[in-house]
């Protein structure tokens, strides 16, 4: 697998455009400096850095959720410098973010704990792997019956319930708007996947979950392996583009040796899903090399599983973009199969229709800019 090589010895300006890996822009290249490289203190693109790139760094920051780690380290860069006007910026921009956190934390909390005192058992998935960023919306996992959370939610926190697309519904989730919380809270509810096809996965949520300290509050997260197979289902199956988030994260998580590859064979081949974790793995090393210069250590069974790698991703509308055709359309039917081979015919009726309601959102937001109420 080969990766686009990037030539620093240009002082002062980013690479031209045809030397930035994965099709990337200034923004994406200096984030990815900042998150990823050991030797960027005296990028003398970073300390030449205008307000205007400045600006459009910290916008590509918030999307790709890695703001508060992307913009530390440019603050603790410029501050050695001596630059008190850029570490303003970068200082400001904290500032905003992380009241946005600590809001949505508290909420967070209080939203378990209701959920485990009505006996609602209750796992944040996806939201905190990015700590210390946040996501643009919470995500929590239940077995609890939705009616019994709904009733809840509406109860205890005055939450709406915000409308259900075709998605929504296959996938058995639902949105609240909650009064004073600028994000969405998202509940799965017994099912994960697309279309909800996933049970094997989900049932492990719970069953394999873990506690973690997050500031001063303390939350059940997924295991490791667990917590992988949820962002793969989200980045290979459904969305078909990756964050830097998903880099980042991935890449800190591998490097603790916290993975039990064994046990996230063995459990993403159960679900049909094996191929997906091992391709994300191998585009994540694949990343961090480009600008690290060696990427994560991946056992054999990982790198011989791998469909493809970073080479077949691009960087575009602000995301590192995942091929459909043909790759992530093998590793669907790949998954459609291996449930209808262990009977899993109800599941696999499901997945069945992700093709119908991908076709029928590309229809929509290609009439009116919006997939909204489908996807």
């Amino acid at each position: 697998m080969s990766t686009a090589k990037v030539d620093s010895s240009k002082q002062g300006s980013y690479p031209t455009s045809e030397r930035l890996p994965f099709g990337a822009n200034g923004s994406l290249f200096m984030l990815s400096r900042l998150l990823l490289s050991e030797n960027c203190a005296r990028d003398e693109a970073i300390l030449r850095m205008t307000r205007a790139e400045f600006v459009d760094m910290a916008a590509l920051a918030s999307s790709n959720h890695v703001i508060i780690r992307a913009l530390n380290r440019f603050r603790a860069i410029v501050d050695e410098s001596g630059d008190a006007g850029r570490v303003a910026w970068a200082e400001d921009a904290l500032q905003q973010e992380q009241a946005r956190i600590d809001n949505a934390v508290s909420f967070l909390q209080k939203i378990c704990s209701a959920l485990e005192d009505a006996n609602c058992r209750a796992v944040v998935i996806k939201s905190l792997d990015h700590w210390p960023d946040l996501g643009s919306d919470l995500d929590l996992y239940t077995d609890a019956l939705p009616a019994n959370v709904i009733g809840l939610m509406r109860q205890r926190f005055h939450a709406e319930l915000a409308h259900r697309s075709w998605g929504d519904r296959m996938a058995n989730k639902w949105n609240f708007l909650i009064p004073g919380l600028p994000e969405s809270v998202e509940i799965h509810m017994r099912r994960l996947g697309q279309t909800g096809e996933q049970v094997s996965v989900a049932n492990s949520v719970i069953r394999r979950a873990r506690s973690i300290h997050v500031g001063n509050h303390l939350f059940r997260v997924p295991s490791p392996e667990v917590r992988l197979m949820i962002c793969t289902l989200q980045r290979m199956y459904r969305h078909f583009y990756a964050r830097l988030c998903d880099i980042a994260d991935t890449a800190a998580l591998l490097e603790t040796n916290a993975v039990d590859f064994d046990l996230l064979r063995s459990s993403a081949q159960e679900a049909g899903i094996w191929e997906g974790v091992a391709t994300l793995l191998a585009i994540v090393s694949d990343y961090v090399t480009c600008y690290r210069g060696y990427g994560v250590n991946l056992p054999s069974s990982v790198t011989s599983a791998a469909r493809f790698g970073g080479d077949q991703i691009w960087f575009g509308r602000d995301f590192l973009r995942i091929p459909i055709m043909p790759h992530s359309a093998k590793l669907y039917a790949s998954q459609l199969t291996s449930l209808m081979t262990k009977g899993e015919l109800k599941n696999a009726a499901r997945l069945s229709v992700l093709p119908c309601l991908a076709a029928a959102a590309a229809l929509q937001f290609k009439v009116t800019g919006s997939d909204k109420g489908i996807w």
